[in-house]
């Protein structure tokens, strides 16, 4: 590995908040928001109407500069709709604010300007502004031979009504960016090429990671999978240089004299897809797939933040890392693996091998006694073609659990669509001689791959998250910056915060 993937969460921690009363004399520009109805704020010194002649109406999204002779500038962020404005719209303005000042390491952001409604919770709202700036002015830079976009360095937050309100906003802004740090690692990573960051080398930042974090960390290697009987992942690996690693990472809280619920976490972490034997063809999705282990890389990243959220919840996590590459040695079509569990699986196409590495990861994560199972994985191409680039797919055993992840979604914006768990479509996956294949025809496809993995889940409460269409973008938009979201980041910390065990 020929790069650090360590600057963007080390940039983040070093980020400033402030909460100040006014802005301060020496700002280059303050961030004032408006919504499609009401006058601009009363820093601006400007009519609603010469706004509108500028074309700028407030519509969500929208930015306009506007140069003031005596003061700082104004950067005027549309908010959309007042009665549709929440804390999402303010991240995602946040996100539009911090690129229109990208040249200035200081942000300044005017509170004051938000509707009241949206002001009412302020630890939200603080969580919200740090996440929306931090992660839209977010770039990666460890190839480039000189930084696309500069810093945040400060984050300055004008207009609170002091006493609590400042408080909370600034433990909401707080817990924002350690949120944001949790986006921001899983991007870089997500980011990395696959010839700058294969299993091993992943193992080794999992390694700088745990050790920062105060996690524990076991990681299997070739040798000791194959003791295991992970044939799952080692069939995927069969084509590949490079050793695979099977990452597990523990924290555990410190809760004297209490049963702590414990969560198990299972990622993709596909390093580099070729397709294997059934190899891709060279279009722009096949130069993406460097991106193929986002769900490692977005637990990996929650579980690096656990320790200053606070957790008071037991979480073992799994990584079953490879790249999936054909050569002389790769798994062939028709090929039967053994997987940790003893079942067989009759490899129809090797394109479809992150099912195949997560079977083994999700029994150990149930030989572990865990009381949950949440999975996270870019699984399949059908999911984005029913839901698009900005709706993961969710579908699980447990209502209650499914909830609780939803309840996540909302909170960080990451978007989801539950489907149907449909047991009628499992015959599709019957093989002829082995327990089962992992592909079931041209219909369903996530659903179908979803119920390849409930077969490895048993009776443990299950949810899983095909994020294949929203692991990265192709254009800024709010807080996503063009490439790598790091989707399913800030989700699963916020899934680990506020987990029960399941009824």
């Amino acid at each position: 590995m020929s790069v650090n993937l360590t600057p963007s969460p080390d940039a983040v921690r070093a980020v400033a908040v402030t909460v100040v009363a006014e802005p301060p004399p020496d700002a280059a520009a303050i961030v004032a928001f408006l919504a499609t109805d009401g006058a601009p704020p009363t820093r601006t010194p400007f009519t609603r109407e010469q706004v509108e002649r500028l074309g700028f109406t407030g519509k969500a999204s929208t930015v306009v500069n506007l140069p003031v002779a005596q003061g700082p500038d104004v950067v005027l962020v549309g908010l959309g709709s007042p009665a549709a404005v929440d804390v999402a719209a303010v991240r995602d303005a946040a996100g539009e604010a911090a690129r229109a000042v990208r040249a200035d390491p200081v942000v300044v952001l005017d509170v004051s300007t938000l509707p009241d409604a949206v002001r009412a919770d302020a630890h939200d709202l603080g969580a919200a502004l740090v996440e929306g700036v931090v992660l839209g002015r977010y770039s990666f830079d460890e190839l480039r031979s000189s930084a696309a976009t500069a810093l945040v360095e400060i984050v300055l937050v004008v207009g609170a009504a002091g006493g609590d309100v400042t408080e909370d906003l600034e433990l909401g802004a707080a817990r924002g960016l350690v949120l944001a740090r949790a986006g921001a690692l899983s991007r870089d990573l997500a980011n990395a090429p696959g010839g700058h960051l294969d299993a091993p080398a992943l193992a080794l930042v999992a390694r700088q990671v745990a050790a920062e974090s105060g996690l524990e960390i076991v990681v299997h290697d070739r040798a000791a999978l194959v003791e295991m009987g992970c044939g799952g992942l080692l069939g995927v690996n069969a084509g590949s240089v490079s050793e695979p690693q099977m990452i597990v990472l523990r924290y555990r809280p410190v809760v004297p004299g209490e049963d702590v619920p414990h969560l198990g976490l299972v990622g993709k972490g596909i390093t580099y897809d070729s397709g294997g034997i059934s190899l891709k063809p060279s279009n722009a999705m096949h130069a993406a797939m460097k991106m193929d282990m986002t769900g490692a890389g977005a637990v990996l990243a929650a579980m690096s933040v656990l320790r200053e959220l606070g957790t008071e919840v037991a979480v073992s996590a799994y990584l079953a890392c490879t790249d999936n590459m054909p050569s002389g040695s790769a798994t062939k079509l028709g090929d039967v693996l053994t997987t940790r569990s003893g079942r067989t699986i009759e490899v129809v196409n090797t394109d479809a091998e992150g099912r195949l590495v997560m079977s083994d990861a999700l029994t150990l994560a149930n030989e572990d006694g865990v009381d949950a199972i949440v999975d996270v994985a870019t699984l399949t191409g059908a999911c984005l073609a029913a839901l698009g680039p900005r709706t993961a797919g969710l579908i699980g055993t447990s209502p209650d659990l499914v909830a609780q992840v939803r309840a996540a979604a909302a909170r960080t914006d990451e978007q989801v669509w539950e489907l149907p768990l449909e047991r009628a479509y499992r015959p599709w996956l019957d093989s002829e001689i082995a327990d089962i294949k992992n592909l079931g025809g041209e219909s369903a496809g996530a659903i179908v791959a979803a119920l390849f993995l409930a077969e490895w889940v048993e009776d443990t409460p299950w949810a899983h998250l095909d994020i294949a269409g929203p692991m990265r973008v192709d254009a800024d938009s709010a807080w996503r910056v063009k490439g790598a979201t790091g989707y399913g980041a800030r989700l699963l910390a916020e899934v680990v915060s506020a987990f029960r065990p399941p009824a």
